[in-house]
């Protein structure tokens, strides 16, 4: 056996290979006496047609056959005494056959050669969010919400109240419009956003009041107009908090006031725990991304672009709305895909350069862990389920990515910056 193998650029590569009739005889062989064993020749009974006239009807699609066979037997073997690291599978690009040599030419693409720049000066600064006693009532009063009620009032309507009413769509002349009317709709002013001509024309008004509303239509349409006579206010009315309601809330996991409040805000500041470190990974990932601009591969980079459509969807019900351009969206991801093939390409040359694997105790460290936060498994069921072949390669590149971001932040410089939480958070 011969090879060539040609760089194309940084991400594509050729391998030639030459062999010879010793190395490919026996399958090609094989195959024509399989076609011969299966071809039906008028004139001749199956399987006694002459090898002459075998290859001569079969032999383009025999030679192909063992063309694709040769590629795939020896291509590994080159690619690991080459050290080639392929990032797609091979290709045929061409390839010619003779009684006595057979060239086959193969396309794919490969992991670029680089080296990561020294990180070791780069300061990053981590938010450290504070949880205070108006976060913790913020988020009871959001939870007690699902347990409060609607009760009509005769005052004006705030911004968080319910507007019911009679909606009238009106013509040029400012008169409804005949078969034009919707009645008892609710407007959960909360719910619009703060511009909505709705929202902004009912907030501070009464049952009794009439509205005219113009909500402008996208495009070149011409706004439309609306009148909505209002019937009735309602406001949310939020239950006492006691000792009864907490057990009924929490199924019983808490009996007192004091317990589930504790417990909120636990949850709340483990919540932004992990906000803040995923901040601080996603600052660090920009930064080495930003010093390392390494070439990712497109099937990298395509099936990345696929994962980010695939989550839209999900995150929409399974499937985009009637009319939406997927393609259109599709390469409007690419370059977040490509970051996050570039990122692969990082993080997988630290791992190399600090030879980190992940070893069974490891994952048996892990599973102890998450044990500890579970209350209807245990360490060795977490585990038994993470050495599953279902999830192995899961867990096993989720230790591993928690080992390299631990190796860059032994590294970097990292300050804290004390921050409040977000106004949209709970």
């Amino acid at each position: 056996m011969q090879k060539n193998i040609k760089n194309v650029s940084e991400t594509d590569q050729e391998l030639e290979i030459i062999l010879s009739a010793e190395e490919f005889g026996a399958e090609y062989n094989q195959e024509l006496d399989e076609a011969k064993r299966s071809i039906q020749i008028k004139g001749f009974r199956k399987g006694h047609a002459p090898v002459s006239l075998i290859k001569k009807l079969a032999g383009p699609s025999i030679e192909a056959t063992v063309a694709e066979k040769m590629a795939s037997k020896y291509f590994g073997e080159i690619a690991d005494a080459e050290n080639i690291k392929p990032a797609s599978r091979a290709q045929i690009i061409d390839f010619t056959f003779t009684p006595d040599e057979l060239t086959i030419r193969l396309s794919y693409e490969i992991h670029p050669e680089f080296e990561v720049k020294d990180y070791s000066e780069y300061t990053f600064t981590q938010n450290r969010y504070i949880v205070t006693n108006e976060d913790i009532e913020r988020e009871i009063n959001l939870i007690l919400k699902g347990h409060g009620t609607l009760v009509s009032i005769d005052e004006a309507a705030l911004s968080t109240d319910t507007v019911i009413g009679d909606v009238y769509k009106l013509d040029e002349a400012g008169e409804p419009e005949k078969d034009e009317k919707t009645e008892n709709h609710h407007f959960t002013l909360e719910y619009l956003p703060e511009e909505n001509p709705f929202r902004v024309a009912l907030t501070g008004k009464k049952a009794g009041e009439s509205v005219d509303v113009e909500n402008e239509e996208k495009g070149s349409q011409p706004a439309s107009r609306f009148r909505v006579v209002i019937s009735e206010i309602k406001r949310l009315e939020l239950p006492e908090l006691t000792d009864e309601l907490v057990k009924e809330i929490s199924g019983e996991r808490f009996e007192s006031v004091t317990d589930f409040t504790a417990d909120v805000r636990i949850q709340i500041e483990q919540h932004f725990i992990l906000k803040s470190d995923e901040e601080l990974l996603e600052s660090i990932s920009e930064k080495l991304i930003e010093e390392n601009p390494v070439p990712a591969p497109n099937s990298m980079v395509d099936s990345f672009s696929k994962m980010l459509v695939e989550n839209a969807k999900r995150q929409m019900g399974g499937n985009f709305p009637r009319g939406f351009d997927e393609e259109q969206f599709r390469l409007a991801m690419k370059p977040n895909a490509e970051k996050h093939a570039q990122w692969l390409l990082i993080s997988q040359k630290i791992a190399e350069n600090a030879t980190l694997s992940v070893t069974d105790e490891d994952i048996k460290a892990y599973a102890d862990k998450e044990a500890e936060k579970s209350e209807s498994m245990n360490a060795e069921e977490i585990l038994k389920t993470y050495l599953s072949a279902e999830f192995r390669d899961y867990i096993t590149d989720t230790i591993l990515k928690e080992k390299i971001y631990d190796v860059i932040k032994s590294k970097v410089t990292i300050t804290e910056e004390e921050k409040a939480l977000p106004a949209h958070e709970g």
